[in-house]
């Protein structure tokens, strides 16, 4: 029988939306307020959804402990606390949420054992959420409201 368990982690950051291939009226007029020099923080919250079968033994989908072990260190201790700007991994990508969303996909995907990852979902505020699952993305272009 398989199954799916969802948790949730919380971590604060900050970032500026800005591109060097863009001019700095093209930044403001697309990022506004977000490409406020001195960047802007978040508390995001990090939901990771992972599935498999239920082990028989102890009725559950995975270890919990080895989790969030894993989230910790692959994702929660690496941005926590950050400006996401400075990280190698956004050196040349602009730190949108939708870029964080696929980058702590991309670093779970691997780094689990025992379990398939099945979506990873960031809430930067109350009002915007980012979702992205293996394969599930949508064919042609997207703009940021």
């Amino acid at each position: 029988m398989r199954a799916w368990l969802g948790r949730r982690y919380r971590l604060s950051a900050s970032h500026r939306l800005h591109t060097d291939a863009l001019s700095e009226a093209e930044n403001r007029a697309i990022y506004g307020k977000c490409n406020n020099p001195h960047g802007h923080g978040h508390n995001y919250v990090i939901e990771v959804t992972v599935g498999g079968e239920v082990d028989p033994k102890t009725g559950m989908v995975c270890d919990l402990a080895a989790l969030d072990a894993c989230v910790q260190r692959k994702v929660v201790e690496p941005f926590d606390h950050m400006n996401l700007n400075t990280l190698p991994c956004f050196q040349d990508r602009v730190p949108t949420t939708e870029n964080l969303c696929m980058e702590v996909h991309r670093r779970l995907k691997d780094a689990l054992t025992g379990v398939e990852l099945a979506r990873v979902r960031v809430e930067e505020t109350s009002n915007n959420f980012f979702e992205y699952r293996d394969g599930a993305i949508p064919s042609g272009k997207g703009n940021r409201a």
